[in-house]
């Protein structure tokens, strides 16, 4: 009844047993279970053994939470490595310390930023967010561990797993971003975060076996892989894994759904403000693309394989630093139709079904286009004829590859987003050019994505985010933008402001970042 297993050979007396001991005692390393009342304690994993650390929340209604910080996922992909799908780790001797963050993968936050398809909170907190991505190595595939020690009474038993992927384009971010020990202590799920292969190091593609391209999601897929053969070592369910992320992660989760690679890795998916099959998803370009980076660097080869094994010798910050800059709204590096880890364009998988076994939440916030429009609101008036008429005619351009119907899909576009009651109006005009950016590169792409799964009789639940929390330099106008629901996912209101958070969160703030936080664990749960 105290929750204690014996060994045999031990006979000990209980006297008014503590709540710590009801979580677990450990006796030996026998138990897969975690002793919670310890300040530093060690589990066992295939690979080895790893220490973690206990913290508690600053909220009395928030039990304790074991968090087990860079635990190794792959081998390195250093060296012969690099541009190679990653591989298990090796095994370690003695016990391994997990408790503190682990290097973020390499990346260039000042570099020419596609600002436009990042989230709000990370560009204007550009600062905050760079203290997270100082500590930079290629050697970075790790992961953390998020582990709540208080059992839920009607919740008790094996635990859900929920595996977040960061977004930030393909290009920057990293899991350390993202505390999860609120959003596990609440739901009590076991949340895992992780740092997968960026930019030219995570999708570098020839088009061709020389480099296929896709790292950067076989890291995403390799941590599923470890996540299913150990996370029963900390308590979880290794039969009820959630993938969840947003914007570019988002993306991923599509991808991962579509991918014959992860089949039985997860069962439940959520894609927050991001689809496959947004123009910014999917690179169907490699070649173009690599070769330019080639150029830069002095590696550029007639032939791929030569190119390549060049790319590989050249120092990772090299190769990080090269400006190569996309066509607007679209991606210089990410994922590539490969034929197998992507076997086909991603709205023809979708078309066919392909994700017959997956049960999926997603949503969209409801002005996630907010960085497209403050390029082009030159005043407090809002957005002028003009600048409407060049914004409309840039965005046709650059998305519509033919000459012939452009005239007409620009006057089919300034027709559907003119307010025709208030066509004077500037900051009408600002609101609807913000629809028209939300609808093309969010909305309209999760709602195909939503309908065909639905088509299917895939179980798909769709939400809209409508907040966002109060803080400087945020334009009044400002709906949701893109990224703004993190917070509430990841329970910071219930915490306080932190310096990638640095809003006034209110009662309110608390309340909704609850109920956001119940709908996800319980999706996760149950489905």
């Amino acid at each position: 009844s105290t929750g204690v297993s014996f060994s045999p050979s031990l006979s000990l007396r209980l006297v008014s047993p503590q709540p710590a001991l009801s979580a677990c005692l450990r006796l030996g390393m026998l138990s897969p279970c975690l002793c919670v009342s310890e300040r530093f304690p060690v589990v066992n994993t295939a690979y080895g053994r790893v220490r973690g650390v206990r913290r508690e929340l600053n909220n009395e209604i928030l039990g304790p939470v074991v968090q087990f910080l860079g635990v190794p996922y792959a081998t390195p992909p250093l060296g012969a490595r690099r541009f190679q799908p990653p591989e298990a780790p090796a095994s370690w001797p003695g016990v391994r310390n997990a408790t503190t963050l682990p290097p973020a993968c390499p990346q260039n936050l000042h570099g020419a930023l596609p600002a436009i398809m990042l989230p709000v909170w990370f560009t204007d907190n550009l600062e905050a967010a760079a203290t997270y991505v100082q500590n930079q190595s290629e050697d970075c595939l790790y992961l953390n561990l998020y582990v709540p020690t208080e059992d839920d009474i009607r919740d008790s038993g094996k635990k859900p797993v929920m595996l977040f992927l960061h977004g930030g384009s393909y290009m920057e971010g990293t899991g350390n971003m993202f505390d999860g020990s609120v959003l596990a202590a609440y739901g009590n799920v076991i949340v895992a975060t992780l740092n997968y292969r960026l930019g030219v190091l995570g999708f570098l593609s020839t088009g061709d076996q020389a480099a296929k391209g896709n790292y950067g999601l076989l890291d995403q897929i390799q941590a599923l892989r470890w996540l299913s053969e150990n996370i029963a070592h900390f308590g979880g369910d290794p039969e009820r894994i959630t993938i969840f992320g947003s914007g570019a992660g988002a993306s991923c989760v599509n991808l991962l759904i579509l991918s014959h690679h992860s089949e039985g890795l997860f069962q439940k998916a959520i894609a927050q403000s991001g689809t496959a099959i947004s123009s910014w998803s999917v690179n169907y370009q490699p070649l173009k693309y690599t070769r330019l980076l080639a150029a830069k660097v002095g590696c550029d080869r007639e032939d791929s394989a030569e190119a390549v094994e060049c790319l590989r010798r050249k120092p990772s910050r090299e190769l990080v630093d090269q400006d190569v800059q996309p066509a607007r709204y679209h991606i210089a590096f990410g994922p590539v139709v490969d034929g197998d880890v992507v076997p086909d364009d991603p709205e023809i998988l979708m078309q066919q079904g392909e994700f017959l076994n997956y049960d999926m939440l997603i949503g969209v916030n409801q002005g996630e286009g907010l960085k497209f429009v403050e390029d082009s609101a030159e005043s407090e008036d809002g957005v002028s004829a003009s600048a409407f008429d060049f914004t409309v005619s840039n965005f046709v351009d650059n998305l519509y590859g033919y000459p012939e119907g452009k005239d007409v899909l620009r006057e089919t576009i300034k027709f559907m987003y003119t307010d025709w009651a208030d066509r004077d109006n500037g900051e009408m005009r600002r609101k609807t050019l913000l629809a028209l950016f939300t609808d093309h590169q969010w909305v309209a792409p999760a709602v195909a994505t939503a309908k065909l799964h639905a088509d299917y009789q895939s179980p798909v639940y769709f939400y809209t985010f409508y907040h966002h929390c109060q803080a400087e330099g945020r334009p009044e106008w400002a709906d949701a933008a893109h990224g703004d629901e993190l917070p509430y996912v990841f329970g910071v209101p219930m915490v306080g402001a932190t310096d990638l958070f640095p809003c006034n969160f209110s009662k309110n703030d608390v309340m909704l970042s609850a109920v956001v936080m119940t709908y996800w664990t319980n999706f996760a749960k149950t489905g």
